[in-house]
């Protein structure tokens, strides 16, 4: 059980409010940081103290100093990646500029920074780019192809000096396309949330391109759980967090709309300029050195999350 000090930034949002859940049962002393511009403070598990500052800030930075946290779950972003693309300055403002307040932040804060540890949510595709090898692994050179992309690299390196000039352990997630329940369907949301919002009211979804384009689709349970493993792992590095397999935009559509119950014809939209045609990771490196493999594979996934949002829904 992690009982220990433990913080989490981005703990309102999707992904966030899955591991404090998780790590409330499991006996941690929680902080939660969320500005809540795209969080929801509902869904934070009672459990948990929640503060509504931005990760920039010096309140942040304080909060860090007194909390003298174990370990820290950094989630806390700007999720949007064309956003990215149209305010590149603020992204990195928020993704960079936010992520070494946090970092420098405990750093200074630590009586023994050796004994802390730092989990650093990145993210696959969009560092990866374009890429020859499917499924990717963590040896290929990151080409990032948005502002989203180059800050969340960015902070792997900043992760990197702080390790070998500091000695802070860290461990950074590269996730693959994260799905599950309590996914929103607000700004950057994945295509199965926002699929699944307009079934459910029994409108038809709009297909981006040809639907042809593949993602490698990790449950949200299955990411929580790579967060608890690095945090207990003796390792430091990069590891992909996903399933190895591609699944394309037109399979989604079909799966879930067999879990909906009705039929939809589809209606093909423009395609997407820039968005990648094929992402997927090879997450046997996690498997090796973190003992973490996913547990549910699409179907189920899929199925749970269709319950979830209709029962959101009634």
């Amino acid at each position: 059980m992690l009982k220990k000090r433990v913080l989490v930034t981005g703990g309102a949002g999707f992904i966030g409010s899955h591991l404090v859940r998780r790590l409330v049962a499991d006996g941690a002393e929680v902080v939660v940081i969320d500005d809540l511009s795209m969080g929801d403070a509902s869904k934070v598990d009672p459990g948990a103290q929640l503060m509504a500052l931005d990760v920039r800030s010096m309140e942040t930075s304080r909060v860090i100093k007194d909390f003298k946290p174990d370990v820290v779950f950094h989630l806390a972003a700007q999720i949007n990646l064309r956003r990215s693309l149209q305010q590149p300055l603020e992204d990195a403002s928020i993704n960079i500029l936010g992520s070494v307040n946090v970092i420098q932040s405990l750093v200074e804060s630590a009586e023994d920074i050796s004994k802390v540890k730092f989990i650093f949510s990145s993210t696959g595709g969009a560092i990866y780019g374009d890429v020859d090898v499917l499924p990717t692994p963590e040896t290929v050179e990151p080409n990032p192809l948005s502002p989203y992309g180059v800050a969340k690299f960015s902070v792997e390196k900043y992760l990197y000096y702080y390790h070998v000039v500091h000695g802070l352990p860290y461990v950074s997630l590269r996730y693959s396309n994260v799905y599950g329940p309590g996914q929103s369907t607000k700004g950057e949301a994945g295509v199965v949330a926002i699929f699944l919002e307009k079934m459910l009211s029994g409108e038809t979804p709009i297909i981006n391109g040809d639907g042809t384009q593949t993602r490698d689709f990790v449950f949200v349970e299955d990411v929580v759980e790579a967060n608890i493993k690095a945090a207990y792992a003796n390792a430091v590095g990069v590891f992909n967090i996903g399933t190895g397999k591609e699944s394309s935009v037109l399979d989604i559509f079909e799966h879930l709309k067999q879990y909906v119950g009705k039929d939809f014809p589809k209606v093909h939209g423009p395609a997407i300029p820039g968005e990648l045609q094929r992402s997927c990771l090879d997450y046997s490196k996690a498997r090796e050195v973190l003992g973490w493999e996913p547990k549910v594979d699409l179907a189920e996934g899929l199925r749970i999350t269709t319950e979830a949002f209709a029962h959101e829904l009634r």
